[in-house]
């Protein structure tokens, strides 16, 4: 009786893991190409294929989890800030739906078993939010980029949904790295104009800079940083005994796959209803948590709202928390 014939799924699988062993091996045999100058010299060497050549080397380094900041200058100051965002962004693009395609179909199962704290917190966030989890994991670095591409082929998010989000929302830190490389390469050239252009390669760079704390204010309360706290600034007052207590506004059954400990649950759709039995917490300290900041957020105001006068939200919730490797516990209700 012969083996049993092998279905479309595996032999997917192995491709895959093929192709990646392939790729490892000829990223460690061309390594130096990753150098600024020999990166030049390939793309100019390749003539008119040579912005497909740039392309596929940021995908192919985005596959094997190499640094993609010093790609995304050398494409500004190859092909200029208008086409280099261009390139970069779409070489980045690629490669991060390679990485995707490669954790979903060919160790999705395995690692889906397997998964636990901050990989299981970000699965969960992909179900609730979909898209927009992808937009705000990309506007706000919680993880590696890398890390990310592969982590978030884990979760069941339409492929063209993490594409088209991914695309946009990388944009920003895409444009101003490829006008810093080409603000760069304008200064060792001694062209005119330099200062100015290297001023706004500053300015981007600080609006960039400044896009992850405006994106969480966004999500969150509405209010002022001095009315947040990390997850390790919790977990440093939870560990010192400090008076503060922990509500915890997702739904029951996400509560119960994992919480801070000591957090009650009141989900944020009951909180009208059960407000009252927060009395006690009406002037003192009172952190809001849920997965990310959504959630948290319109229960902060809903009991500021109602004469709350210390409510602190935590900032990117339980997936911080997990991240971060903190404990959780298994639930406790008001």
């Amino acid at each position: 009786m012969g083996a049993p014939a092998l279905n479309a799924r595996t032999v997917g699988r192995a491709a895959l893991v093929a192709t990646l062993a392939i790729a490892i091996i000829a990223a460690y045999l061309h390594r130096n190409a990753l150098d600024m100058a020999e990166l030049d010299r390939w793309v100019r060497d390749a003539g008119a294929w040579g912005p497909a050549f740039y392309m596929g080397a940021y995908a192919f380094a985005a596959v094997l989890s190499l640094p993609g900041a010093l790609l995304t200058l050398a494409g500004g100051a190859l092909f200029g800030p208008v086409w280099g965002t261009f390139y970069s962004l779409t070489g980045a693009t690629i490669g991060a739906t390679a990485a995707f395609a490669i954790a979903r179909y060919a160790a999705s199962d395995w690692v889906g078993r397997r998964a636990s704290g901050w990989t299981r917190s970000l699965v969960d966030g992909v179900e609730k939010e979909g898209w927009r989890f992808v937009a705000f994991v990309r506007l706000v670095p919680l993880l590696p980029f890398n890390l990310l591409n592969y982590a978030l082929g884990l979760t069941r998010i339409p492929l063209w949904h993490y594409v088209l989000a991914s695309y946009v929302f990388m944009l920003p830190g895409a444009l101003a790295y490829t006008y810093l490389g080409y603000a760069g390469r304008e200064a060792i050239a001694g062209a005119d104009g330099v200062l100015e252009k290297g001023l706004a390669a500053l300015a981007l760079l600080a609006a960039v800079a400044f896009l992850p704390r405006f994106v969480r204010r966004l999500r969150g309360s509405g209010r002022s940083a001095g009315e947040t706290l990390g997850a390790a600034e919790l977990k440093a007052r939870l560990d010192e005994r400090q008076e503060i207590f922990v509500l915890d506004v997702r739904t029951v059954a996400d509560y119960a796959d994992g919480h801070v400990p000591g957090a009650a649950n009141v989900p944020v759709e009951a909180l009208p209803q059960r407000v009252s039995e927060l009395a006690a917490w009406r002037d003192r300290p009172l952190a809001v948590i849920c997965h990310t900041n959504r959630r948290s957020g319109a229960a902060a105001r809903q009991l500021r709202e109602q004469g709350f006068r210390n409510v602190l939200l935590v900032n990117d919730g339980m997936l911080a928390w997990q991240q971060a490797g903190f404990p959780v516990d298994k639930p406790r209700h008001v």
